[in-house]
């Protein structure tokens, strides 16, 4: 197909269309060490305020919805309404009054520091 066509106008009244509304998975990256867990999440077009983070019974939930809306007549349309969730189960030993959470540009970064009682901790050998 010529380039040409491609961006034209097309023949039928309603904009082109290639991918319905979906909830998508976000990819996510999870790094552990003594302190927390620090969950990192891709979550493109979306605003701070469309954003919902649930911690409940061991479970965190993550959830946006992004609307993509644009001024004026679509000729060709790509991109489309999205649902992001992703549901993971917290092993136990979070310390969730101190969890905190990041949103720049996309990207989420939640840290879920660990409680003291699961953290590692050296013990002092004591003797002659």
């Amino acid at each position: 197909m010529s380039t040409e066509r491609e961006m034209g106008k097309p023949e039928q009244e309603s904009p082109e269309v290639f991918k319905p509304g979906q909830t998508t998975a976000p990819d996510v990256d999870i790094f552990v060490n003594d302190d927390e867990i620090l969950l990192v999440a891709d979550m493109p077009g979306l605003a701070k305020e469309d954003l919902a983070i649930n911690l409940e019974n061991n479970t965190l939930t993550i959830e946006g919805s992004y609307t993509s809306t644009f001024a004026g007549t679509p000729q060709r349309k790509e991109f489309d309404s999205t649902d992001y969730r992703r549901v993971f189960t917290l092993p136990k030993g979070i310390d969730v009054e101190k969890t905190n959470a990041e949103f720049k540009q996309g990207v989420l970064r939640l840290h879920l520091p660990k409680s003291a009682s699961v953290k590692p901790c050296q013990v002092t050998v004591k003797g002659d």
